[in-house]
């Protein structure tokens, strides 16, 4: 006998992480797992939505502080600081920073290159982490 339901569609590599960051960045302060389920329309197990905090947590993504029996999640940075914490994990796995940060760099765009430039002429004390 062949079960003719249709499966739901997987959600691609990082896809859930997303949509759990999305959400708790239109939370108004810190949000609960359950508030992140119903946020998401509630088609994900709770112990799913619980799972994917905790990945966020470890990668640094997130913070969590207790809220009664459980946790209030809240993202830790923007997305900007997300994406630059994901670029310096790739280059503290590479043995050759040169290179890796040469390729980067000689693969920029005109105006991201000059973005750039701009950016490391900016003495310390102004850039921000």
């Amino acid at each position: 006998m062949t079960d003719h339901r249709r499966r739901p569609r997987r959600r691609g590599q990082g896809e859930l992480e997303v949509q759990v960051l999305s959400a708790l960045r239109e939370a108004e302060g810190p949000a609960t797992a359950g508030w992140v389920q119903d946020r998401l329309g509630g088609d994900l197990a709770y112990t799913t939505v619980i799972t994917i905090l905790t990945r966020l947590l470890a990668k640094g993504a997130v913070t969590r502080e207790r809220a009664g029996r459980s946790f209030a999640w809240t993202p830790a940075s923007d997305e900007a600081g997300l994406a630059a914490r994901k670029m310096r994990k790739v280059l503290d796995g590479e043995p050759d920073r040169e290179a890796v940060l040469a390729s980067f760099v000689t693969a920029l765009s005109a105006d991201d290159e000059r973005l750039l430039r701009e950016l490391l002429g900016q003495p310390e004390t102004e850039r921000e982490d």
